[in-house]
């Protein structure tokens, strides 16, 4: 590796200055909860302010309009369907509402791999006790190739049986990309339909969702996208558009959807409203220069890291593509194994080392996972880097 591809990249000028972080903690798990930038924060506290200084009016009077404004602004970006693509509170959310829209029935099969967010699996497992379906687990290992998946994927399906295939755009245990577009065109040979879990994706990936053609995609705008908390889009190819129904039925069940989707009459909707104001900050930063930021920054962090524990070139796996934001580390043995020891490892390390972190158990092994976004510096890895062993070894 040349001593430029080692270094990390230049900070983008002003960029902390959009968030209102502790700067006495060291932030590096964006991945999971993401930050909302201030200029967010003020438009959201806006809506509210408008919300209570009239409530009757705010709900009674154009506020459909305005969700399907948000709406299409934010598919638009995503490139996707407006008209297929509904506002959901997360992807979990959105996962539910197409399990419980399938119908399934005894014997079916719904197939998902081990790289799968453990509430997706969750939602999985009480829609096939409902309907008496079956849950399928296909393991995919961590190092295999594009091709590799797609075979692993093309050999798990069985027609007939095989309801519903779940994968992840970018997994959240192991921050892998998957080639979604290509194991979306498998299983149609096969007849299956296909639910992208793309928590990760909006404001990370330079996503077309149409493109993909996935059945079902839905996404986090509050991780990458610098949403408001709760904001999320769930997007449903025209031929299950029909068949969707709601997790709660409102005043706009006889709509459809969208709309019936998203309106619960007095949900708070200023996150959905202000999210636009979300990819206007993600612009006016650059999108394409904020995504080559984070990537560089994650695989820097990886790599000072993964130096200090001891790992080395062959341990530090590039997750795929140019703008993934997120990087894997293996722990030591024996540590952070169990979800009780990783959520442990956690605390320990917010506590003593004043940094937030992400730790997981996968496979029986535990894994550090780490973000990167532009409120972050190379010298916060650096930190992580030397206390980091000393605290693992106590």
């Amino acid at each position: 590796m040349s001593d430029a591809a080692s270094l990390p990249p230049e900070p983008i000028p002003g960029a902390r200055l959009f968030f209102s972080l502790d700067p006495a903690v060291t932030h590096l798990n964006h991945g999971s909860f993401g930050t909302v930038p201030v200029t967010v924060q003020r438009a959201q506290q806006r809506l509210r302010d408008e919300t209570e200084t009239n409530p009757q009016r705010f709900y009674t009077v154009g506020l459909t309009d305005r969700i399907a404004h948000a709406r299409r602004y934010l598919a638009t970006f995503l490139g996707a369907d407006p008209e297929g693509t509904a506002l959901v509170g997360n992807a979990t959310a959105g996962a539910a509402v197409v399990l419980q829209s399938l119908g399934l029935e005894s014997g079916d099969e719904v197939l998902s791999t081990d790289h799968g967010y453990g509430a997706v699996a969750f939602a999985v497992e009480r829609e096939c006790r409902r309907t008496g379906a079956v849950p399928r687990t296909v393991p995919v290992p961590l190092a295999s190739s594009d091709e590799e998946i797609v075979e692993i994927i093309r050999t798990g399906l069985r027609p007939g049986r095989t309801k519903l295939l779940i994968v992840d755009q970018i997994t959240s245990p192991t921050a892998r990309l998957f080639p979604v577009e290509a194991i979306v065109a498998v299983a149609r040979e096969f007849g299956v339909p296909v639910f992208v879990d793309a928590a990760h994706a909006p404001g990370m990936l330079p996503v077309e969702v149409d493109r993909i053609g996935a059945d079902f995609w839905v996404g986090n705008l509050h991780k990458w996208a610098y949403a408001p908390r709760g904001t999320a889009v769930l997007v449903v190819a025209p031929r299950w558009r029909a068949r969707i129904e709601p997790l709660v039925v409102s005043w706009e069940q006889p709509t459809g959807f969208p709309l019936n989707v998203e309106y619960q009459a007095t949900l708070d909707y200023s996150g959905w409203l202000a999210a636009p104001v979300g990819i206007f900050t993600l612009r006016n930063l650059g999108v394409d220069r904020v995504r080559a930021h984070n990537a560089a920054l994650a695989a820097y962090g990886q790599r000072v890291v993964g130096a200090a524990l001891g790992l080395g070139p062959a341990d530090l796996l590039d997750p795929g593509g140019p703008t993934v934001s997120m990087r894997l580390l293996p722990l030591p043995d024996g540590v952070a194994a169990t979800f009780p020891d990783a959520l442990a490892l956690r605390q320990r390390v917010a506590e003593t080392l004043n940094a937030d972190i992400f730790v997981t158990p996968w496979n029986d092994r535990g894994w550090l996972r780490l973000s990167a976004q532009v409120y972050n510096r190379a010298e916060e890895y650096d930190r992580l880097a030397e206390s980091l062993p000393g605290l693992l070894a106590a």
